[in-house]
């Protein structure tokens, strides 16, 4: 069975949160149902589910690949040159701490760009199901079912208060 996107467009957020307490009473997973605004609402203001995110883990990455290239950089290169004056060691740890701080704030810092990007899932090559109108103020219940649950889902959204349902053609 294939699934389909159904689209149920609300004038105001208390029947968009009606419609969706409405889809999870019949057996919508909340993994389905998704909200479209044009202006921002708190977290939760729908009851939909907490996205989770995994932001924090892109300039921690960075930062210790950052590290890592810094002191193997400012290490090998004064190995591979050694310059000894007056009996000092090798490996100069003053320069070496500028050039790995440097390397390790660069790389965490386009980690965390690289970070934004995929978490603000761009570039979206597919858009689903969408009505311009959402952007003009209507609020967008966008739910994910069987072809055969449809119409219910459809009914649904009307009895929510939905001013339009529209159905992928």
């Amino acid at each position: 069975m294939a699934i389909r996107p159904i689209l149920g467009l609300f004038e105001t957020a208390d029947n968009a949160a009606d419609a969706g307490d409405a889809l999870k009473e019949a057996n919508i997973s909340p993994n389905d149902i998704d909200f479209m605004t044009d202006a921002p609402y708190p977290e939760g203001a729908f009851g939909e589910r907490e996205e989770r995110h995994r932001l924090y883990v892109f300039p921690l990455c960075g930062a210790l690949i950052g590290l890592t290239v810094g002191i193997l950089l400012t290490t090998m290169t004064q190995m591979a040159y050694p310059l000894v004056q007056g009996g000092k060691p090798i490996l100069s740890m003053p320069p070496m701490a500028v050039v790995t701080y440097e390397s390790t704030m660069l790389t965490a810092i386009i980690f965390t760009i690289i970070g934004i990007i995929f978490e603000s899932r761009l570039p979206r090559m597919k858009v689903g199901l969408y009505d311009t109108r959402i952007t003009e103020g209507l609020i967008g219940v966008l739910v994910n079912v069987e072809e055969d649950r449809l119409s219910s889902i459809s009914e649904i959204l009307s009895g929510a208060g939905a001013v339009d349902v529209i159905r992928e053609t």
